[in-house]
């Protein structure tokens, strides 16, 4: 297929990257195209973990060609150290990696700003990262960000970074004192690295627009959750960009066009991570087991995740804004042991039934799930190597999401390992 696009169903931590990696084996052109550090995906091959929060997953299969697109912000830093760290495991980005010019750059100042805010919001707080990825989008709608272009003229560079943080420092107490506040201390973090992330700067919209013209295959990555996405995700417990399909084509400067395929990417349960609705979160011993079992902690964080059941009208929502037509079922293998598995199929807000995920996300925090239970197995999945091996149970409950949602399931993943998915058609 010439166009693939990957997009996470819930509220992030899916496990896109795994799916990604699978699918970049058959991709010349790999591409990331919004988000930031604060997104993880992680990818374990023949039991070696590689958790990258900048660099597209298909970084990780030899002599494939990777694209940071201009609607990610990107952290030099972090980027670099990740393709450092990716060259002592023999894999080298250089020739193949190539970062959009007109990309934001996140500095030092937003991660400052980032957690200055968290603070002053108190009991309020997003539960953000505080990676200064909200900082950064905010400075670009502002007009007020850097881009990577903009580094590489050091006099117009130095220009910008003193209106921003002239900006930056007003109404902030002893500012001056602040040292992600100066400007020599963030001219001195970019006059580090400037030359070592030179060679990756580019115009990646050509690059996207010259593999589909030529017929190549494209494999667009998002970040995070569909629920995420700062329009139409759950406001204001989202991230800072546009995390459904749609937010591809700005993300990468293209026309848009309707995928050959839009593969999104469903948890075989429900996990979220920081503050807002969750009405399926389980606070007891399943969601503590899920959690355990799931190795439910933040690639990017560390942070726990919070953990409840599947959530039917959730997947429709998301389902239909991405236009997905194949599903990837991950974590299979972590409902193995329980007697019986719950799916919400609605939710009772005050004296209404709803079917559907609610458009006013202020509704969502009343509302209480209406379950439909299924019987669990008990079987490890460790060994199944085709869709027929798995356990009647399993098959039963996978039937149940291809018939809710009217997507046909083509992966499975019920393991961390890359070898550990089946390909079910």
């Amino acid at each position: 297929m010439q166009s693939r696009v990957v997009v996470g169903c819930q509220w992030g931590d899916e496990g896109k990257g795994k799916i990604v990696d699978l699918l970049a084996d058959d991709a010349d052109l790999i591409v990331r195209f919004q988000g930031g550090a604060n997104a993880g995906h992680t990818v374990i091959i023949k039991g070696e973990k590689f958790i990258l929060n900048l660099l597209p997953s298909g970084i990780l299969r030899e002599g494939k060609k990777c694209v940071i697109a201009s609607g990610v912000v990107v952290d030099p830093r972090k980027l670099l150290d990740e393709i450092s760290e990716l060259k002592q495991h023999g894999i080298s980005a250089s020739g193949r990696l190539f970062v959009s010019g007109k990309s934001h750059i996140v500095f030092p100042y937003h991660k400052f700003m980032d957690q200055y805010l968290e603070k002053a919001r108190g009991k309020g707080s997003l539960g953000t990262t505080k990676r200064g990825i909200g900082p950064a989008y905010t400075d670009r709608v502002a007009r007020a960000g850097i881009r990577m272009y903009d580094i590489l003229d050091e006099n117009y560079f130095k220009d910008r970074l003193n209106e921003a943080l002239k900006i930056k420092r007003i109404g902030i107490p002893d500012a001056d004192a602040i040292e992600e506040l100066s400007v020599e201390f963030n001219f001195q973090f970019i006059n580090n690295i400037v030359d070592s992330i030179r060679e990756y700067i580019t115009d990646t919209s050509q690059l996207i627009l010259g593999s589909l013209s030529n017929k190549e295959s494209v494999l667009f990555e998002g970040a995070q959750g569909s629920l995420l996405d700062i329009d139409n995700g759950t406001y204001p417990f989202t991230t800072s960009s546009s995390t459904f399909l749609g937010g591809l084509f700005v993300g990468c400067g293209i026309a848009p066009f309707i995928p050959d395929e839009s593969i999104g990417i469903v948890k075989a349960y429900t996990t979220r991570v920081g503050a807002g609705p969750f009405p399926t979160e389980l606070s007891d011993v399943t969601g503590d087991k899920l959690r355990e079992n799931g190795a439910e902690f933040g690639a990017a964080t560390g942070r726990p995740r919070r953990c409840g059941w599947l959530d039917f009208p959730i997947l429709h929502y998301t389902s239909e804004l991405n236009g997905v037509n194949a599903l990837a079922i991950t974590k299979l293998d972590v409902l193995s042991g329980l007697d019986r598995i719950k799916v919400c199929t609605g939710y009772r807000y005050r004296n209404t039934i709803l079917e559907r995920f609610p458009d006013n996300s202020l509704i969502l925090k009343d509302c209480q799930p209406i379950y439909e239970e299924y019987p669990g197995w008990k079987e490890s999945l460790e060994k199944v190597k085709e869709y027929e091996e798995l356990p009647e149970n399993a098959r039963y409950y996978l039937d149940a999401i291809e018939e809710r949602l009217k997507v046909k399931i083509r992966y499975i993943s019920i393991g961390a390992d890359r070898s550990q998915t089946i390909r079910k058609y």
